[in-house]
């Protein structure tokens, strides 16, 4: 997807995302600080980001990536916007009829009576081959 031309990349991006470089050839990915660092332009070069916690609106985080020509000229920029989504497992842990969504008690499972807890059935069957 880089523009002719185009023989390094450098990445930037807010501060919600974290970004990482994995070269070919290479098992750890590069940690990509907020701007200024620039990697070769090869393939089976991957950028790798992700969000940590919710966004506070619609497209609140971007990364932008700047492709450069031999000698470091500026060729063209592509960026992407991003919204973090938060996912929460929200369940009756004490058993009591109401879906809490702070119950102390959905970190950890008792078994009994007196339990408290969440069940989760997971269907692991076949139903399309």
């Amino acid at each position: 997807a880089a523009p002719a031309g185009a023989v390094a990349f450098g990445v930037k991006h807010t501060d919600g995302v974290s970004v990482d470089v994995l070269l070919r050839g290479r098992a750890e990915p590069e940690a990509v600080p907020g701007a200024g660092m620039r990697w070769p332009l090869d393939e089976g070069t991957v950028l790798r980001f992700s969000m940590s916690r919710a966004s506070s609106e619609v497209n609140d985080n971007k990364v932008t990536v700047s492709f450069y020509a031999e000698g470091g000229k500026p060729i063209n920029q592509a960026g992407v916007f991003l919204t973090g989504v938060g996912i929460s497992l929200d369940v009756d842990a004490d058993q009591d009829g109401v879906v809490e969504k702070n119950n102390p008690n959905k970190a950890s499972w008792a078994w009994g009576p007196e339990g408290h807890g969440a069940i989760l059935l997971v269907s692991c069957d076949k139903e399309f081959p």
